[in-house]
């Protein structure tokens, strides 16, 4: 078994088989957090057992290397692969396959690139399969089918639409620089600079300046920009998302805009990777599945964005069927790996 760099986090490792059991890896990986989850090998001649057996799961920190760099979001990676397989009591002799599912993967030099790194991991006859964290979404809401489209709305966002002949297409999901207007990022920087124009003078009162400097404990609009540039880490700038919704709930016309905004461009995503796909057939009627994952689409508020964005997709795809997924999306990514595997045997 070759060492990697990170050697010593495979010290647990001993010579010793685990059992004769096969696993499966499936890693969901994100801006905030990163979960690896090891399940066994189940017959393909079986239905899907209900819940999936889960031997377990490990979780970490952000792996989009766009936000941490590439070094470190290996090293995450890496780390939690090896926890799910210690908590489980195997080893990476025990693997058949690795999926791993991480943001920030956008091209297919991405995807070349964490191959060759996994290759020097694991030993040769596993086989790896390297997607945008959408593709766990979706299949986590369709059980390992790839069929129908996601719309991913935590730190980040993306839509990604995947036919059954293979096709597939994606929209958003460029990061907060070139504008993921509708993540939670993307609303709290809004109600940032909201609270700045209004402190200026160039924009109006809002609820959003006393809720958010309370929030973060400042005295002063002037505190922000300190604040704001000592980390500007996405996920500790979208943590403000709920501090938005309250205002908006409590009837800030400043924060009921950001929302109204970020429910048009979410829906908006989708509806371009419909279109482009074809999903909804040419009356526009056909079902589909609309898988939805995200902490901005799971608020459970008044103010419900999730909701508010599903009312905004049905009135021009009514064929689309809103799926909140029942399994996690690094379970999803144990899917795919599953499926991939079987069908290769």
């Amino acid at each position: 078994m070759k060492r990697y760099r990170n050697g010593e986090i495979w010290d647990f490792e001993t010579a010793e088989e685990s059992g004769g059991r096969e696993v499966i890896l499936g890693l969901d990986g994100g801006t905030t957090s990163t979960v690896c989850i090891c399940m066994p090998v189940i017959s393909m001649s079986d239905p899907l057992p209900d819940p999936l057996p889960v031997l377990a799961r490990a979780a970490a920190g952000c792996s989009n290397h766009n936000s941490v760099g590439e070094d470190a979001a290996r090293e995450t990676i890496e780390k939690v692969m090896a926890d799910a397989l210690l908590k489980s009591g195997s080893n990476r002799s025990a693997v058949r396959a690795v999926c791993l599912a991480v943001s920030g993967v956008n091209h297919p030099t991405d995807q070349q690139r964490i191959l060759n790194w996994l290759r020097d991991i694991f030993p040769g006859n596993v086989r790896l399969y390297v997607h945008n964290d959408a593709l766990a979404a979706l299949a986590s809401g369709t059980m390992g089918k790839l069929h129908g489209c996601v719309l991913i709305a935590g730190t980040g966002t993306i839509a990604y639409g995947f036919t059954e002949d293979g096709r597939d297409a994606r929209a958003a999901g460029a990061g907060p620089i070139l504008g993921d207007w509708g993540s939670g990022y993307g609303i709290a920087a809004q109600a940032l600079t909201a609270v700045i124009r209004a402190y200026d003078g160039r924009g109006p009162d809002t609820m959003l300046t006393s809720y958010i400097l309370s929030t973060l404990e400042l005295s002063s609009p002037d505190e922000l920009i300190g604040w704001t540039y000592v980390d500007p880490s996405w996920a500790r700038i979208a943590a403000l998302v709920p501090v938005v919704v309250s205002c908006a709930e409590a009837g800030d016309e400043v924060a009921n805009k950001i929302l109204q905004d970020s429910v048009e461009e979410l829906a908006l995503s989708v509806k371009a990777v419909v279109q482009r796909l074809s999903l909804s057939g040419e009356d526009g009627k056909h079902s589909f599945p609309l898988v939805m994952v995200g902490g901005v689409l799971e608020a459970n508020r008044r103010w419900d964005i999730g909701r508010e964005v599903v009312k905004c997709i049905l009135r021009d795809y009514p064929g689309a069927v809103p799926i909140r997924p029942k399994v996690e999306p690094a379970v999803g990514a144990a899917l795919l790996a599953w499926n991939s595997f079987m069908n290769a045997r």
